[in-house]
């Protein structure tokens, strides 16, 4: 997200808390904010796609393989 779009978040947040927002403004807020997330959960998915998770016994296996292979264990205990 550009920094101009991120700056304007900033200002709907600052004008809310001090003025309040016209209907039109609260909902360009609420889809910048809705934009805003949809971008961060994306990075973020991208980063643990491409984290690896080191077991105890050294071997490399991918973040989205452990954590199924960790709920697997959890229910096993269960």
């Amino acid at each position: 997200m550009d920094a101009s779009r991120i700056e304007r978040i900033n200002a709907l947040a600052r004008k809310a808390k001090t003025e309040g927002l016209t209907e039109a403004e609260a909902a360009e807020r609420e889809a910048l904010r809705k934009a805003y997330l949809a971008e961060f959960r994306a990075g973020l998915r991208q980063r643990l796609d491409s984290t690896y998770v080191q077991t105890q016994d050294g071997a490399k296996i991918p973040y989205k393989e452990y954590v199924r292979l960790a709920k697997e264990a959890k229910e096993k205990e269960s």
